[in-house]
């Protein structure tokens, strides 16, 4: 069986820019790709974000990014990314669904079902779409009507003429009430008390960055970066603040019972709907065969120079790059941890090459 310098999992942002740097390194690699087509993640989300609501598409080595548009993100980005693929001669083969990632001795072996590729080294890039988060809440189960995910945001018209209980204190939960609370009843409910800002700049955004860094470097679990950054809003979310939507948000609820939710203070809550605008976890279940997870949950990334989005080396075994983990896990920041990645591959391959000489 063919050896691979290199594997990359994962044919998104992250995946597309450490395989571009791995080919311009002249590294032997392939890029498995659990999705059909090209698009990953962006080729999932809801048909009614458009390129002006999404926050920022970063740009691709050697490829601008498209701008903003009324056109659908789902459609403009994995368009992009399929012609991205094309243009740079990407060995990408899909559609392959890892299952696992175990160690034979020097080299590590990349499963997905029957089918195995053997490699020297991983660059992870699987991001975090297909692990949503929802915590659980008593009497979840006993909910009879829709419980649905940003994952599987059918869009604002299905909705219509329904009570939606929007929960979940990010972007994704402000952008839900936006399009939704001009056409339904809404109520929104957080953890905590909202941030707002009336802009962002850079210094927020690395702020954000930096904290994130902080907890992988010491092995904790990526963390939400919103207390740092805050919430702002943009003009299309304007009427719904007009009417009320942002204004009115309340303190989770300690229960869920069939028709509703109830409150702290004993008080009931009828919905048709709960939105869980919770999040996302990073999708790195198949690398469990590594034992790369430290004592406190997460998996420690080793911290070099000074840009914190160029750590992806996974601290227990350093065969293995993380790519849009933690504090990368942004576009721009996964476009920069893919070129970080590829040259930490070239580093450990010359000094495994020099240890076999």
């Amino acid at each position: 069986m063919h050896t691979y310098d290199a594997v990359v999992i994962g044919a998104g942002q992250a995946g597309l820019s450490a395989a571009y740097h791995l080919k311009r390194l002249g590294i032997d690699h392939v890029v498995l790709d659990a999705d059909d087509r090209a698009g990953g993640a962006w080729q999932h989300r809801w048909d009614s974000l458009t390129m002006n609501d999404v926050h920022r598409v970063a740009d691709l080595p050697d490829a601008a990014a498209p701008g903003g548009s009324a056109d659908r993100a789902n459609v403009v980005v994995p368009a992009w990314f399929a012609r991205y693929e094309a243009l740079h001669d990407l060995p990408v083969v899909r559609p392959v669904a890892v299952d696992r990632v175990t160690s034979e001795g020097d080299l590590l072996v990349v499963h997905a079902g029957p089918r195995r590729w053997v490699t020297r080294t991983l660059i992870n890039a699987t991001g975090t779409w297909t692990r949503p988060f929802v915590p659980y809440y008593p009497g979840a189960e006993t909910f009879r009507g829709e419980q649905v995910h940003t994952a599987d945001y059918p869009g604002r018209d299905h909705f219509r003429g329904k009570r939606v209980l929007v929960v979940g204190g990010g972007a994704s939960a402000v952008q839900f009430l936006g399009e939704l609370a001009p056409l339904t009843d809404t109520l929104w409910v957080t953890r905590r008390e909202p941030v707002w800002r009336d802009g962002f700049d850079a210094s927020v955004g690395r702020d954000a960055v930096t904290l994130v860094q902080q907890r992988v470097a010491q092995g904790l679990p990526p963390a939400s970066v919103v207390s740092v950054t805050g919430l702002a809003l943009r003009q299309q979310e304007r009427e719904a603040e007009r009417l009320g939507a942002y204004a009115a948000r309340r303190p989770m609820f300690t229960r869920i019972e069939p028709d509703g939710v109830r409150w702290a203070d004993g008080a009931f809550e009828p919905v048709d709907v709960i939105l869980w605008a919770t999040g996302f976890r990073p999708a790195v279940d198949h690398l469990a065969p590594l034992h790369l997870r430290g004592p406190e949950g997460g998996i420690q990334l080793l911290t070099t120079g000074q840009d914190v989005q160029t750590a992806v080396t996974a601290a227990r075994d350093p065969r293995v790059q993380l790519v849009g983990y933690g504090p990368s896990a942004s576009t721009i920041g996964a476009t920069r941890a893919g070129r970080a990645a590829a040259q930490a591959v070239r580093t450990y391959l010359g000094a495994a090459g020099e240890q076999t000489a």
